[in-house]
C-alpha cells in the first residue's frame, strides 16, 4: 500500500474554554510545534495537561481561540474535520455492533463514495498489515479486545489520510495485550510511515513509541526530545519528576557554585561545576538523583559522601528490587539487583552516582545543568 507523507505545525495554538482569558479556563496555551514527515510524536502528561484538546484541535473536532494549523503549509484551521485529509482512533473502538469487521473498515471509505473495487482492495491490504484477514466476515461482538483494537486501527488505514491521530487507543486493554499492542503500533509506524500523533498518560507508551516526545503540563509544552533525552536531560523538575517509574529523588538544599558542594541537613555532596550555568556563588536548590542512580552498601567503611539510611521497605519486582530509603525524616526511592542480600531493617550506606545529579531552581523548578536545553 502506497500512502503519502505529510508535514505538520502548530503556531500559537490556543483553547481558552470560556469568554477569555480571565474569565475562562486556558486548556492550551501558545503551543507552537513542528512535526516532520512520517515522525511518530506522542504527547503524554498528566490528566487535564491539554494533550487531548490539542489532539481534538488538530482534527478539527474543537474550535481553536487563536493559532494556526498547517498541514503540507496549508492552514486548515477553517476548514471542517472531513476535508483535514486526517484519521483519528479513539480510546474507545466505536464499531458498528450492526457490520462486520470488514464493513467496518470499508465504511469510512464508503461515505466518501469510493469505488467498491478500491474500497475491498484498501481493507484487505489493511487487514493483511494488522493480521485480521480471517476476521473480516465477524462480527465486533465475536472479538477480543486486541482484535477490535486492530479492526479500529484498519479503519484509519484504509482512509490512507496525511496524518494519524491517535488519542489514547490503548487504554482499554489489560497490561499484558497494551505491550503487544504497544509493539505492534511500532511494526505499523515502521511499515506505514506516516505522519502520526499520538495521546497518553502512560509513560511506558510515550518511551517505546515516539519519535520525539512532548510533555505537557498546565496547557503548556515542558520539553520536546528524544525519548531518552527526555529521561536523562529533563529541562525542569516537573519532567524529571513525571518521567520514570519510581520517579526521581529530590532533596532540598542549597548550593555553593564556588566550592562545588550542595549542602542539606542530611547530607554534603560533591556536584560538579563544570556541568552548572548561571554560577552564583550560592542558591536555593533542588537535588534530583534516579532511583538506578543510587548505590546501597551493607559495608562501605568511610567512603566518600556516604549518606546512613534504613531500609524501610522492599519490593521485589522480580528483575529488580525497589527499596523505600529513610535517612532523618525523608524517605527516598532506590533500585538494586535481585541478588541483593539487602533485608527491611538493615543500615545501609548510599552513594549518589555523581555523574548523575541533577539540580534545579528552588524556585523555579528549571535546571541548572548546561544540558538543559539540549533538544528542545
Amino acid at each position: 500500500m502506497s500512502l503519502k507523507k505529510s508535514y505538520l505545525e502548530l503556531k500559537d495554538l490556543t483553547k481558552i474554554f470560556g469568554e477569555n482569558r480571565e474569565s475562562g479556563v486556558t486548556a492550551v496555551d501558545r503551543m507552537n510545534l513542528n512535526i516532520e514527515q512520517g515522525e511518530f510524536i506522542v504527547f503524554v502528561g498528566p490528566s487535564g495537561c491539554g494533550k487531548t484538546t490539542t489532539l481534538r484541535m488538530i482534527a478539527g473536532l474543537e474550535s481553536i481561540t487563536e493559532g494556526a494549523i498547517l498541514i503540507d503549509d496549508e492552514d486548515v484551521v477553517n476548514q471542517p474535520p472531513r476535508e483535514r485529509d486526517i484519521a483519528m482512533v479513539f480510546q474507545s473502538y466505536a464499531l458498528y455492533p450492526h457490520m462486520t469487521v470488514g464493513d467496518n473498515m470499508e465504511y469510512p471509505l464508503r461515505v466518501r463514495g469510493v469505488d467498491k473495487t478500491v474500497r475491498r482492495k484498501r481493507v484487505e491490504e489493511s487487514a493483511q498489515l494488522l493480521g485480521i484477514k480471517n476476521l473480516l466476515d465477524r462480527k465486533p461482538k465475536e472479538l477480543s479486545g486486541g482484535q477490535q483494537q486492530r479492526v479500529a486501527l484498519g479503519r484509519a488505514i484504509v482512509r490512507e489520510p496525511k496524518v494519524f491521530l491517535f488519542d489514547e487507543p490503548l487504554s482499554n486493554l489489560d497490561a499484558k495485550l497494551r505491550v503487544q499492542m504497544r509493539t505492534e503500533l511500532n511494526r505499523l509506524h515502521n511499515k506505514i510511515g506516516k505522519t502520526s500523533i499520538y495521546v497518553t498518560h502512560d509513560q511506558a507508551e510515550a518511551m517505546t513509541l515516539g519519535d520525539r516526545v512532548v510533555v505537557m503540563n498546565d496547557g503548556h509544552i515542558q520539553q520536546v526530545a528524544p525519548p531518552q533525552m527526555i529521561y536523562d536531560f529533563p529541562v525542569n523538575r516537573f519532567v524529571a519528576s513525571f518521567v520514570g517509574s519510581p520517579q526521581m529523588n529530590f532533596f532540598e538544599g542549597s548550593y555553593n557554585f564556588k566550592s562545588g558542594i550542595f549542602n542539606s541537613y542530611m547530607m554534603n555532596l560533591n556536584v560538579s561545576e563544570s556541568s552548572i550555568e548561571d554560577k552564583i556563588e550560592k542558591r536555593k536548590v533542588t537535588l534530583g538523583v534516579r532511583p538506578e542512580d543510587i548505590d546501597i552498601r551493607l559495608n562501605s567503611g568511610d567512603a566518600e559522601d556516604s549518606i546512613d539510611a534504613t531500609i524501610l521497605v522492599v519490593e521485589k519486582m522480580g528483575s529488580e528490587f525497589f527499596l523505600t530509603l529513610q535517612t532523618g525524616n525523608v524517605e527516598y526511592k532506590a533500585i538494586v539487583d535481585p541478588e541483593s542480600d539487602i533485608q527491611r531493617g538493615d543500615e545501609v550506606s548510599v552513594i549518589f552516582d555523581p555523574e548523575k545529579l541533577h539540580l534545579f531552581d528552588f524556585d523555579t523548578g528549571e535546571s541548572l545543568m548546561e544540558w538543559s536545553q539540549v533538544g528542545n
